[in-house]
């Protein structure tokens, strides 16, 4: 008898395995959660943009699709935000500073959902190092952006992350890394740079911490949260360095209007990081740089 219990135990689990016993579709929760939230939150942008056309806001739903398109497709690596949006909304808008005020704002919301997700991967000593050098180069890339034609510091960065991204998607597996502190705060003051100058102050950081050989979750704990310490900096910078003649490069609190679909956008980005393998990781970070460059260049 207690031969016979045993097998008539496993006759189901063996029914199951041959595929004899049909079963009942299991409902993904998580499924569920991405269409309510699409649902309601685009529901919430098709509002919005229809309250702003009406009170005479020109072009409002080309720039809330930039938005929302670069902030899925960015929150997937944690960065080239503004690359990409900016590839769209410094054709949409009328001046470089507006488009990078935009771009900021929307990068700090951003950030801040990203970084409240990954608080516990943040390499807090790694971050002081690069925030160093980020805060000495921030003045020196603010300078350029409101002296500087647009499309000469636009070009020449585009250029260098396309062929570098390339330069990585194409080379074959290479050891680490295994730089000081001082090559650190190097990459932190190129990323001030470029923050000050395009409001993209994660590209240089992004490429150190790969070089570095760090898994994806520790990449993203150290250039995640310099982006997003970088952005309020700038701001503050533009507006203290601004000539005193200047209307526009006050920051008008209307871009907060593009807030709504850049939040919508990374949390759909950040489902989709959590499904990809550390290598899987690394290819969409290299194509996402050269996409980036290709978006400072148009």
């Amino acid at each position: 008898m207690p031969a016979a219990r045993s097998t008539g135990a496993r006759m189901p689990k063996q029914l199951v395995q041959n595929g004899r016993v049909p079963l009942q579709p299991v409902a993904d929760p998580g499924l569920f959660a991405m269409i309510a939230v699409a649902v309601v939150g685009l529901g919430f942008l098709v509002a919005e943009a229809a309250v702003l056309s009406a009170q005479g806001v020109h072009g409002i739903v080309y720039a809330l699709i930039a938005v929302f398109a670069a902030s899925t497709v960015s929150s997937i690596a944690g960065f080239a935000f503004s690359a990409l949006c900016g590839a769209l909304l410094f054709h949409l808008m009328d001046t470089p500073v507006y488009a990078v005020h935009v771009m900021i704002v929307c990068s700090i919301a951003i950030q801040m959902l990203s970084v409240a997700t990954l608080w516990r991967a943040i390499d807090w000593r790694s971050l002081g190092v690069f925030l160093i050098g980020g805060f000495l180069g921030v003045p020196a890339g603010v300078y350029l952006l409101l002296h500087l034609p647009t499309t000469t510091y636009r070009t020449v960065i585009g250029s260098l992350l396309i062929v570098y991204g390339s330069y990585l998607l194409l080379r074959p597996p290479v050891r680490s890394l295994r730089l000081g502190p001082v090559s650190d705060v190097c990459a932190g003051f190129l990323g001030g740079i470029t923050g000050g100058l395009a409001g993209f102050p994660g590209a240089f950081v992004t490429v150190w911490c790969g070089l570095k050989g760090w898994d994806k979750a520790r990449q993203r704990g150290v250039y995640q949260p310099f982006i997003l310490s970088m952005q309020p900096v700038t701001l503050i910078a533009i507006h203290l360095m601004r000539p005193s003649s200047s209307m526009q490069a006050q920051l008008d609190w209307k871009v907060c209007a593009f807030v709504p679909a850049a939040l919508l956008g990374a949390w759909f980005g950040l489902r989709i990081f959590r499904r990809l393998s550390d290598r899987q990781f690394e290819l969409v970070v290299n194509a996402l740089l050269i996409a980036s460059g290709i978006g400072l260049v148009l």
